[in-house]
């Protein structure tokens, strides 16, 4: 079947180089690397001959439209006694060619073989330019890092500053692990070993899309692991709205289990540890009253603790009772129903995901609630219970009512500011947890 544009658009390279016939003689060859040649099979003198073959140059530089030209100019010159291979290498027009075959041979040389070089050299000239690390990493910043960060100014800062400057020019598909390497520790040298870090992520971003674009087959970051770089040290500081809402929508968007997910989600929504929440069981949780009774065997100070659940935590432990499968649990093991998932599952999933919020650890939420909490106003004492803090003194005796209805309201102003931190940056689909439950 003849070729399209779409055909010719869509061919995708493999380990071995392979073509594609147009027909007549006329075909695509497509490398391992990508490239695809427009080449021709014809014969001199009948098809007893010899058969030959000649290049063209590569698609899209030469349209399907040009190549079938040239094929049919090939065609006419060999069906002439003369040879397109021998005058593209230069050869002299044989001198007992008739007139109209030597016209057609100048022709031929003045449109497939002079301007075919010129055109070749441009073409090369134009993909190496498009191909370079400072040309490529401003495409990957303008189509995907800044549209997907709601302050993507820290990410530009480091392109300018030290990704360019060092390897802008490199043809990326020539970066190497020492490239990386020098960039970090040169930015290591100058004392920020979080901010070498936060490069390497970047870098790995950057060459993660270029893996996906076709421009690079390995990527040089990856292969350094973050512990060589620098040790990600917590910050004991909470995270910002900002954080907050870009750590969420990163959670959303990685390829982790979606019950590992929710799990991360609800972990800042309701405050507990993390062992409180993955080792939660369905008998605890209440959700027509909407509460959730930990009992004190599972709790740090062993007391029971009374978490009540705002519209959102409810909607997702709805959704994570279908995923459950029927296990006691609320968040069981992949390998068995009879079992939680364990202790570093969540530890695990944060690590290897692609996320820009610099030191972040799992307890961070519940110092980021603490302090949004206490700087929105609310009671110091509804806030320590609800991080199952025990006050002691005459303060202590007026907890054991628990603030059941004041943290009911604190915990679902809480969830309706996280959610507006999600929704402040671009749209994810990550569950109708939020405005669809306020009139329910």
């Amino acid at each position: 079947m003849a070729l399209s544009d779409t055909k010719l658009r869509n061919l995708k390279s493999t380990s071995k180089t392979f073509s594609v016939s147009d027909g007549g003689g006329l075909y695509v060859e497509v490398t391992p690397g990508g490239r695809k040649l427009w080449k021709l099979r014809y014969r001199v003198g009948g098809r007893d001959a010899k058969q030959e073959k000649v290049a063209l140059g590569d698609y899209p530089a030469y349209s399907l439209t040009d190549a079938r030209s040239w094929r049919d100019d090939c065609k006419a010159l060999s069906g002439r006694g003369l040879s397109p291979a021998a005058l593209r290498r230069g050869d002299p027009v044989p001198d007992d060619a008739n007139a109209a075959a030597k016209e057609l041979a100048q022709f031929f040389i003045r449109n497939w073989c002079t301007a075919t070089v010129e055109k070749a050299k441009q073409h090369e000239a134009e993909t190496k330019a498009a191909s370079t690390v400072e040309a490529f990493a401003w495409e990957w910043f303008q189509k995907i890092a800044e549209p997907a960060n709601s302050n993507p100014r820290n990410i530009k800062r480091v392109l300018e500053k030290d990704v360019i400057p060092t390897i802008g020019a490199k043809q990326i598909n020539e970066v190497t692990v020492a490239d990386v390497l020098a960039i970090t520790d040169k930015i290591k040298n100058r004392g920020s070993d979080q901010m070498a870090l936060q490069t390497r992520n970047i870098l790995k971003r950057l060459f993660g899309y270029a893996i996906a674009r076709e421009k690079m087959t390995s990527n040089p970051a990856a292969a350094i692991e973050a512990k060589y770089i620098a040790i990600a040290k917590s910050r004991d500081v909470a995270l910002s709205p900002d954080e907050v809402g870009r750590l969420l929508r990163a959670i959303y968007q990685s390829s982790m289990n979606r019950c590992h997910k929710l799990a991360l989600h609800l972990l800042i929504l309701c405050m507990v540890r993390k062992s409180e929440m993955i080792e939660a069981r369905w008998e605890e949780i209440d959700l027509p009253n909407a509460e959730w009774l930990i009992p004190g065997e599972r709790m740090k100070m062993d007391h029971p603790h009374f978490v009540p659940l705002s519209r959102q935590t409810v909607a997702m432990l709805e959704e994570l009772k279908g995923l459950s499968s029927g296990s006691d649990w609320v968040f069981p093991s992949r390998n068995t129903l009879s079992k939680p998932i364990s202790k570093t599952t969540l530890n695990s999933a944060v690590r290897v995901m692609d996320h820009d919020v610099r030191d972040f650890v799992i307890h961070d939420f519940r110092r980021t609630a603490s302090t949004h909490l206490h700087e929105a106003g609310f009671n110091s004492d509804w806030i320590e219970k609800a991080l199952a803090h025990e006050t002691k003194g005459i303060r202590g005796v007026y907890n054991r009512a628990q603030y059941a209805d004041q943290r009911r309201e604190m915990l679902q102003w809480w969830a309706d500011f996280v959610d507006s931190q999600i929704d402040e940056g671009r749209k994810v689909i990550i569950g109708r947890f939020g405005k669809a439950y306020q009139a329910g």
